[in-house]
């Protein structure tokens, strides 16, 4: 929290999450146009930033953009703000409902998140079918090449709500597939795995992008945030929870 309190203190560093807020996954050129400023100190500032678990980074390419990630925010909200207990990604909701009119492109969503695990069961879990139906309630079936189709199957096997085709595959640290519903293939966006040895423990960096509007990028903000902590407690326990998350409000 220290560090989160640090990093809002600064109108600069207030103004490019703002920037970020308008327009997520930018680049540091892209910042640097809308600041008077260095791209040496506009680089410390997004260090900053970065360091209290306000800004993600994904590489794509020679480029690294630049996601804000509301999960601090949201923090600090539930424990001073709060009287009573909010679902986790509710901030996600509020700091996104203005971006909509002020984007030009299709909306996109990051999520954090940190396992006592190893990059290789990490990829174990996500990729392997009878690990996944543990925690996600779908088994993710493919051989994970480029180019090869992969499917999100149904625990009876009876049919598979998800669809789509690996676009990168670097196990342990980086998977990327397109994601569609299987009556229309061909309206697709893309989910990304990034999987980071982060000292003794991993950082694990989903993005979702190219998302068709609000209303979907809302959908699957509340379904990432409820699988990825059944999948944080499957990892660190080895048993998922006891009532699974996207099941607590029914």
């Amino acid at each position: 929290m220290d560090k989160v309190f640090k990093a809002l203190a600064d109108d600069t560093r207030r103004y490019l999450l703002d920037r970020l807020h308008e327009h997520n996954g930018q680049t540091l050129a892209q910042l640097c146009e809308q600041l008077n400023m260095a791209r040496q100190s506009v680089t410390q500032h997004l260090a900053v930033l970065e360091a209290a678990n306000l800004v993600s980074t994904v590489k794509r390419g020679r480029e690294k953009l630049h996601y804000l990630n509301p999960v601090p925010l949201q923090e600090i909200q539930e424990r001073w703000i709060d009287k009573f207990e909010r679902p986790r990604l509710r901030m996600l909701s509020a700091v996104k409902q203005r971006a909509e009119d002020k984007m030009s492109d299709k909306p996109s969503f990051v999520y954090v998140t940190y396992i006592e695990s190893t990059p290789g069961k990490v990829w174990e879990a996500i990729t392997d079918p009878e690990l996944s139906l543990q925690y996600w309630g779908h088994s993710n079936i493919s051989d994970w090449r480029v180019g090869s189709t992969w499917e999100h199957r149904r625990a009876d096997g009876s049919a598979a709500d998800v669809v789509g085709v690996i676009e990168e595959s670097v196990p342990p640290r980086r998977l990327a597939f397109t994601w569609a519903d299987p009556s229309t293939p061909d309206v697709t966006s893309t989910v990304t795995f990034d999987i980071q040895r982060y000292g003794e423990i991993v950082k694990l960096t989903v993005t979702h992008v190219d998302l068709a509007d609000e209303s979907e990028l809302r959908q699957v903000a509340g379904g990432w945030a409820a699988v990825l902590s059944n999948l944080k407690s499957f990892m660190e326990t080895g048993k998922p929870m006891s009532l699974p998350p996207w099941k607590a409000g029914s």
